[in-house]
């Protein structure tokens, strides 16, 4: 086969055949690395996905202190116990890693990349599978969230806005400039339980990503949100999706901020929905710290993340009976059992339900049978 028909990734097209290594270990496992990425792309995967996965076999190799063509089982099941039992990590990640290193090794092995042929003639042996359904970890349940992640009680999320709209008014009060990270962060959490939307999928919003609903005029400007960031799947670019406003305080602070607020920026001059002070874009990081030490301050429990203002969305939503379907739509489910996973109803809402339930039971009994 020549080099221009060999498949992507496959060895000879990342080392040259007989040609000697000054150091060969190293060499062909990040030739091998490198062949791996490259069929990677060819399945269209996104350059974080690749990035992530490289990491994880490098450090189970680091692990191993061996490289792929002397890898056996026991070492996965020892970096697996010592990953769960000494770093606590969740089931769900030590099944992700088992995923990567089992896709990596049916790579290595493929006679059609031709890194066994390659790793029997220069070292006398080669790479085998390591994964099997006997060592690996069994995805049985449908949804494996942390237990302790839930959606804000009504009440909790309004002492979470007040408290976020009262640091903005203290700040000021002081004369202190940081009024203005304080008043974009207060109105980006509004906005992502507003829309329901995911951590990623409010931080990449722009000025330009709403619009008017024909059938909502009194929203205005921001009658619809248009999703151009949504959660991928696997080989597929970001899933676009639009959101209709539901409350109309929603559209009012947009509109806020958008006219009033936001020009003060010194990097306003960008399409960022969210500037940053030195930068054109808000980062993970100032997110996450904001509202992490918003929650703690309020004395709310771990459990509650920046997602949870998803959950909320969707339980808040169903609590006041908008139909099902119209949530998944909103929220960019396929599946409606999604959805489910999402709803975490409150047991003020269950009691509520119950109550009618057997108020309209006893009002029926006692209601006087119809004469004929």
């Amino acid at each position: 086969m020549s080099r221009n028909s060999l498949a992507p990734g496959a060895a000879g097209l990342h080392l040259v055949s007989d040609l000697p290594l000054l150091r060969p270990d190293e060499q062909v496992f990040t030739a091998m690395l490198d062949g791996w990425r490259n069929q990677q792309l060819a399945r269209n995967l996104a350059f974080s996905t690749i990035e992530g996965r490289e990491k994880t076999v490098r450090a189970f190799a680091r692990h191993a202190d061996t490289f792929p063509w002397t890898w056996s089982p026991q070492m996965l099941d020892e970096w697996m116990g010592d990953l769960r039992a000494v770093r606590g990590l969740k089931r769900s990640t030590l099944r992700n890693y088992q995923g990567v290193v089992r896709s990596f090794c049916n790579f290595t092995v493929d006679p059609a990349y031709g890194w066994a042929a390659t790793c029997e003639e220069r070292f006398g042996t080669h790479p085998i599978q390591i994964v099997h359904e006997w060592n690996a970890a069994v995805h049985v349940e449908d949804a494996e969230a942390d237990a302790a992640k839930r959606p804000f009680t009504q009440d909790e999320l309004q002492a979470f806005f007040d408290y976020a709209d009262d640091q903005v008014t203290k700040v000021r009060g002081r004369g202190r400039k940081g009024w203005l990270p304080a008043f974009r962060d207060a109105v980006l959490f509004k906005t992502a339980y507003a829309f329901g939307l995911r951590r990623n999928e409010t931080r990449m919003l722009d000025t330009v990503d709403f619009g008017r609903n024909p059938e909502g005029p009194e929203f205005g400007d921001y009658g619809v949100c248009y999703i151009r960031h949504g959660k991928a799947k696997k080989g597929s670019p970001p899933k676009r999706r639009s959101v209709l406003t539901v409350w109309d305080w929603s559209a009012e602070i947009l509109q806020q901020w958008n006219e009033e607020v936001r020009p003060l920026f010194a990097t306003s001059g960008t399409r960022a929905l969210w500037p940053s002070e030195r930068s054109a874009r808000i980062g993970f990081s100032q997110m996450n710290t904001r509202f992490a030490a918003y929650r703690d301050a309020l004395g709310l429990d771990e459990g509650l993340d920046f997602h949870s203002f998803r959950r909320s969305y969707v339980t808040h939503l169903i609590e006041d009976g908008w139909d099902a379907r119209f949530v998944q739509e909103q929220v960019g489910h396929d599946y409606a059992s999604t959805t489910a996973i999402y709803t975490c109803v409150s047991s003020d809402f269950r009691t509520r339900t119950l109550r009618r339930a057997l108020d309209a039971t006893m009002e029926a009994a006692l209601r006087p049978a119809r004469r004929a």
